[in-house]
């Protein structure tokens, strides 16, 4: 049999520096960065809530044979788990948080970054072929992770609060192009609008473009597990993180959902929003939101935003040079 060719696509650093001029060329006021309080990014993004949606989208990457393995081999997923969630939510804050040159400057350290994680799949899966090679700067796995992303998000935001109008999603969205830039995904590489992006994620959930292996079934469960930290998501959450994944890379990833599962998901859903609602703001929103807002009001951040960040990011401040590992 020969074996399966896939088109890959690679972000060049010319194509890359293009894509953060043409950033830096839309941007305002440097100091709202690149989103800024008005914008339907910060609403939504400054929610604690979404981290509701964050073993989704892992899982979501983790059926990406390309991202499984990059994770596998080049993260520190397993061994410190909690660092790597503050390095990458640190990027992912600098970028929607940060001033203009805070945020670039991010966004060139992670292409940076991932010009290092290259290798070969340790087995065929899906479309894609033993010993098949793969980087991180690829157009249609670094796609996919923005899509995951994007889509948990809201997911997690209608757990908890009203949903959205359709105007709303598409603004979202639209902002959220912003992001991808900063990823290095050009706009012509994503869908058109909010309609066309749930196209494209209802059609790569039931597409060869996604496998799971035992490796990345292992992973998934250790992510599930909270295996090497001390952080152990309860039943509730594990629960909820598969419900939310579409039928067949649940079946895939072998997450049950028995009786004692749907109980707590159910119980999850009716207290989740009533408390998520009533918590005050210092602790409902993350500490990069309450940076930016200080930042803006003229203030520096005081001692809880500063331990609100120790918690979401693992400093006390926006990094200024931000970068995952």
């Amino acid at each position: 049999m020969n074996p399966k060719v896939v088109q890959a696509s690679f972000v060049s650093p010319h194509d890359f520096e293009s894509l953060l001029a043409l950033v830096a060329s839309a941007s305002g006021d440097s100091n709202s960065g690149l989103f800024g309080p008005d914008s339907i990014t910060w609403k939504i993004d400054r929610e604690s809530a979404l981290f509701l949606g964050a073993g989704r989208a892992a899982l979501l990457q983790l059926a990406h044979p390309w991202v499984a393995a990059a994770l596998a081999e080049h993260s520190n997923i397993l061994s410190s788990p909690i660092r790597r969630f503050h390095n990458t939510f640190r990027v992912v804050f600098t970028m929607t948080f940060g001033t203009c040159e805070q945020a670039l400057r991010a966004s060139r350290g992670l292409y940076a970054l991932h010009t290092r994680i290259r290798g070969e799949l340790p087995e065929a899966v899906g479309r894609y072929s033993q010993c098949s090679h793969y980087e991180a700067n690829e157009i249609s796995a670094l796609r996919w992770v923005f899509a995951t992303l994007v889509e948990s998000a809201l997911i997690a935001h209608e757990c908890v609060l009203p949903p959205l109008t359709p105007a709303e999603r598409d603004k979202y969205y639209a902002e959220r192009k912003t992001m991808a830039a900063l990823f290095g995904i050009p706009a012509h590489a994503l869908p058109a609008d909010w309609a066309a992006f749930v196209t494209y994620c209802e059609d790569m959930a039931l597409s060869d473009a996604l496998g799971v292996t035992d490796r990345s079934r292992q992973l998934a469960q250790n992510v599930l597990r909270g295996a090497g930290s001390w952080v152990h998501p309860p039943l509730w959450y594990r629960s909820l993180t598969a419900m939310w994944m579409p039928a067949r890379l649940r079946s895939e990833f072998g997450l049950d959902l028995d009786a004692a599962a749907n109980r707590s998901v159910s119980n999850a859903l009716r207290w989740l929003p009533r408390i998520y609602r009533r918590t005050p703001p210092l602790l409902r929103f993350i500490g990069p939101y309450l940076e930016a807002e200080a930042r803006l009001a003229g203030r520096s951040a005081g001692v809880t935003v500063r331990w609100s960040n120790r918690f979401w990011i693992g400093e006390s401040q926006i990094a200024t040079d931000a970068e995952t590992k």
